[in-house]
């Protein structure tokens, strides 16, 4: 049971959005085709190398799945369901364009440091069938795509008013800055290493640019992108809480909320900031000292 209990509240997740009267048949194909991409784009590469980096191929286009089927078969006013299927597709596209150039570059030869992290997690854990908790791991992702990481572009695309509301408007400005945010900050950190790479300094730590102000500006704005979905679901939540079921509403409501929660969890906790900091800490002199002056989420002038 150890090995899969994290799966349970994403199979709750996608059953409660196939058991919707909106969303039903809508699930039932993402769900497939989510388990087809990651059976043959994760978990096959999972058994064959021992490695599960793969993962960060498989999700984010698995984001893009999920922009492309809203916009063929979601039922909501036209303009709106483009809009929002464009943000999945552009920005599970951007993620998934540089998993399959690491790829294509042979860096997925070697795990990932946030993954080897993982496995020792895991044997803390006392998960020592590390076949099986590598499996579970790429199916609990593909799970992540059929459920909560669907619901924000199902419950938006699904509105059909012509009318757009100020949260509609907040929400979606709040994607686009933080989308600008993620796209900066990574392109700051690549020009520092490849700076340093020219210069021949190694393990120096990157802190220009927004990463002055948190040691993970990337992974703060990947969560604000999401909260800045869920805030624009609210108005085609609130007419779904009125046709659906009063607990199915409730629950699609409590879903939102848990995705910003599962998101921030992640990108601090699981497989982001943490992680990156064991070895930052491991292999770069500097880095305890910026840890002591910067922010780890949250960007905020440095501590003096």
């Amino acid at each position: 049971m150890k090995y899969f209990s994290p799966l349970f509240p994403f199979i709750l997740g996608w059953l409660l959005l196939v058991a919707s009267q909106s969303f039903s048949a809508l699930s039932l194909v993402n769900g497939f085709l989510q388990l087809v991409l990651f059976a043959f784009v994760v978990c096959l590469p999972i058994a064959l190398t021992g490695r599960l980096s793969y993962v960060d191929i498989g999700w984010p286009w698995g984001l893009v799945l999920i922009g492309v089927l809203t916009f063929l078969f979601a039922e909501g006013e036209t303009i709106r369901v483009a809009l929002v299927s464009m943000a999945y597709i552009f920005a599970g596209g951007r993620m998934g364009i540089g998993a399959v150039k690491m790829w294509q570059t042979g860096f997925l030869k070697r795990e990932l440091p946030r993954y080897e992290y993982q496995k020792k997690r895991w044997l803390a854990a006392g998960k020592t069938n590390q076949k099986l908790t590598m499996q579970v791991e790429g199916v609990l992702q593909g799970l992540a795509n059929a459920s909560f990481l669907a619901m924000p572009a199902f419950i938006i695309a699904s509105n059909t008013s012509t009318t757009v509301s100020p949260l509609e408007v907040i929400g979606a400005v709040i994607w686009l800055v933080a989308f600008i945010m993620e796209s900066v900050a990574d392109k700051q950190k690549h020009t520092f290493l490849l700076a340093m790479k020219r210069s021949g300094e190694r393990h120096r730590v990157c802190n220009v640019g927004l990463w002055r102000y948190s040691r993970h500006p990337n992974y703060f704005a990947e969560w604000m992108v999401w909260n800045g979905l869920i805030i624009a679901s609210l108005p085609a939540w609130w007419v779904l809480y009125q046709q659906e079921s009063p607990l199915i509403g409730l629950l699609l409501g409590l879903g939102l909320i848990y995705l910003s929660q599962v998101m921030y969890t992640t990108l601090v906790y699981y497989t982001g900031a943490v992680p990156a900091e064991y070895y930052s800490a491991l292999k770069r002199p500097e880095y305890k000292a910026y840890q002591a002056t910067t922010n780890r989420f949250f960007p905020w002038p440095k501590k003096s």
